[in-house]
């Protein structure tokens, strides 16, 4: 029998109450702030876009000015509040602690505080919201045609079981500990793929490097015929062959108009960045085609534009763009024929052993997670105690 097993049997074995999330905690609503008030410095504004799976994004946070104090100050959040998003991907949750900045609440986000700590552990409840039951609770009750909205009222009588508290501390210790093994774990993978793409690039790179005397310098205009893609829209027929914009498959079409080559994105924020594409395909106008000319291997062209800088190229103007002519002009390398199919076919094998690390390490990030979220969500089921 594990610790809280041993501890449900000496404090609950009868089951544990379930109450309402009124019950244990009170809801504040947000503030309907203006967008147009909004300053470089002052209060941070939580919006539902900040709010993420278990935390809080400051990717892309706005400011509302400490002067108008006056309009906000009741919608403040403290330390250990949970916020909850109500608009969108309903059902997530964020928790905030001494890290988080002086903070207030937006509208279409609820925050819960704690009404008892002697009753309920506040980190008990995160967890517990956290659960996949809970998110496809929020899922199901979500209402809105163009998009989903949770009331505040279905949030307010949501039933949550409330074991007695130090059941919740044990329970709450033990998920942090697996948190934090899962959280050091995933480094070690990422720094581990980081080390292997580091190791490709310099490979690759010293690889099609060569003596100027044996492989005398061209242009990538020798090598390639460069074409813009076809039409200002994405086709909507659907079909047979994948539709390549300016950073991968973006639908389908039953036209193509290129084969076996890269796709280099064309204008736009993907400007530069280089995508193989396998086999017929069609590719829009944010994109450009690339033809190898006879002579020169495929695979060999694709890992030589690998090597080029293409997304500093594009952003050398205001508006990210590659031209004909500035593809056409960068100085590069090609060896006789033979040669290219050899480093072609090495790149590939090099390329094909990062690929397998970036799929292998994902799929191990994936396994730990859920294993994580089953341990979670079984150590948060409870038998309820019948009423007396």
């Amino acid at each position: 029998m594990n610790r809280i097993e041993e501890l449900i049997e000496k404090l609950c074995p009868e089951g544990v109450p379930f109450l309402t999330i009124s019950e244990i905690t009170s809801l504040l609503n947000g503030f309907s702030f203006k967008s147009n008030k909004y300053s470089p410095t002052g209060v941070m504004v939580v919006r539902i876009t900040n709010v993420q799976d278990g935390y809080l994004d400051y990717s892309d946070m706005k400011y509302y000015p400490i002067e108008l104090a006056s309009e906000y100050k009741n919608y403040l959040l403290e330390n250990e509040d949970i916020v909850v998003s109500l608009t969108g991907n309903v059902g997530r949750v964020a928790i905030v602690d001494e890290n988080t900045p002086k903070s207030a609440l937006n509208q279409r986000v609820a925050a819960l505080r704690n009404l008892d700590k002697n009753i309920l552990n506040i980190r008990f409840l995160f967890c517990y919201l956290k659960t996949n039951n809970f998110k496809i609770d929020c899922d199901l009750a979500a209402n809105g045609s163009a998009q989903s909205n949770l009331s505040t009222e279905w949030l307010k009588r949501y039933l949550i079981p409330v074991p007695p508290i130090e059941v919740q501390n044990e329970i709450v210790k033990i998920l942090d500990t697996f948190s934090e093994l899962e959280a050091e774990l995933e480094a070690e993978l990422e720094a581990e793929l980081e080390a292997r793409k580091k190791q490709y690039v310099f490979l690759r790179d010293q690889v099609l490097t060569f003596d100027e005397e044996e492989v005398p310098p061209s242009n990538l205009g020798d090598i390639y015929e460069f074409q813009y893609g076809k039409g200002n829209t994405i086709p909507k027929t659907g079909g047979d062959y994948p539709i390549y914009g300016s950073n991968g498959i973006v639908g389908s079409h039953h036209e193509f108009n290129s084969e076996d080559s890269p796709v280099i994105g064309h204008i736009g924020a993907y400007a530069g960045i280089i995508n193989w594409a396998s086999g017929k395909h069609f590719v829009t106008y944010n994109g450009v085609i690339c033809t190898i000319k006879e002579g020169y291997d495929p695979r060999f062209g694709y890992h030589l534009l690998m090597k080029q800088n293409l997304r500093e190229l594009a952003n050398e103007g205001s508006q990210p763009f590659v031209s004909y002519d500035k593809l056409k002009s960068v100085k590069v390398q090609a060896p006789l024929l033979p040669r290219q199919i050899e480093i072609g076919i090495l790149l590939d094998n090099l390329d094909k052993l990062v690929s397998d690390i970036s799929i292998g390490l994902p799929a191990e990030l994936t396994a730990r997670r859920k294993q994580y979220e089953y341990y979670r969500d079984k150590l948060l089921t409870f038998k309820e105690l019948e009423p007396a």
